[in-house]
């Protein structure tokens, strides 16, 4: 950003670097901030312990990540399935066309806005919890993305995407639910479409993680199985946290994401 001779100033901004050479106003901003963003992380803590300290919610607000739980926790894992989707978004945009995306399941809707929307033409989100697609509508919404209360097991809206995303609720649908799905979702992929998401590696203690999970994976090659009779190319790897393993996957009939063009420098 270039800085502006005094001559090009607005009164406004005249006004404020005046201000600023006599009063600690950078100090004040600083430590409002400081105490707003107390308040609203005190007012999410206070939502989780409403929504979760009894029960698990069919959906999770993230902003509950945003403003609370990723200070307390320092866990990445919200951002880090966002970012290895975008990438697959990346992976497909040619010619300065942007990807048409499905989201299967897609919750609340915050991915889809704050990882998707900037860098696709279309965004589609579905999900079978009308409190959820509510909330993605009033929270959540741009122009390029349109919300749908539908069960993916009869509903998958129809149409060619470029990118589909099914990002932390595979797992909570039976093994025969899944292989019937990935049939569909196969169908509704362009030639060169990717797949990609995200789901959790089942517990050691053999308890589920959410009641709601149907089928938690053993391993990255558990995972693997489901998308091998309808793509050519998968990808499966996992990031550690200390309360789970994350297992992510690109599937897809064309390259892999990290096998495309993607402005990547190679050393031999």
């Amino acid at each position: 950003m270039s800085e502006k001779t005094p001559g090009q100033l607005t009164f406004v901004q005249k006004a404020l670097r005046m201000t600023k050479s006599t009063f600690p106003l950078v100090g004040l901003a600083k430590a409002n901030s400081r105490l707003m963003r107390a308040i609203s992380s005190g007012a999410h803590h206070f939502q989780f312990l409403v929504e979760w300290g009894v029960d698990n919610p069919e959906y999770f607000d993230h902003y509950l990540d945003q403003f609370y739980a990723w200070k307390k926790s320092r866990n990445s894992l919200p951002w880090e399935r966002g970012v290895y989707s975008s990438f697959a978004l990346q992976a497909t945009t040619k010619d300065g066309r942007k990807p048409s995306v499905l989201e299967l399941c897609c919750g609340d809707g915050f991915m889809a806005y704050h990882f998707y929307s900037l860098i696709a033409d279309s965004v589609v989100g579905v999900d079978f919890d009308p409190k959820a697609i509510k909330s993605a509508n009033r929270n959540n919404k741009s122009d390029n993305i349109s919300y749908a209360v539908g069960d993916i097991r009869t509903d998958i809206p129809e149409g060619q995407f470029d990118n589909i995303i099914w990002d932390a609720a595979i797992e909570h649908f039976t093994e025969a639910e899944t292989q019937a799905l990935m049939a569909t979702i196969a169908s509704r992929l362009k030639p060169d479409g990717i797949l990609s998401g995200y789901t959790i590696v089942e517990s050691g203690g053999g308890h589920k993680h959410l009641h709601q999970h149907e089928y938690e994976f053993h391993d990255k090659a558990d995972l693997s199985r489901f998308f091998t009779p309808y793509f050519a190319n998968v990808q499966v790897f996992e990031t550690t946290f200390p309360n789970r393993t994350n297992l992510y996957f690109y599937a897809t009939n064309d390259k892999l994401p990290s096998e495309r063009y993607l402005n990547l420098v190679e050393s031999r």
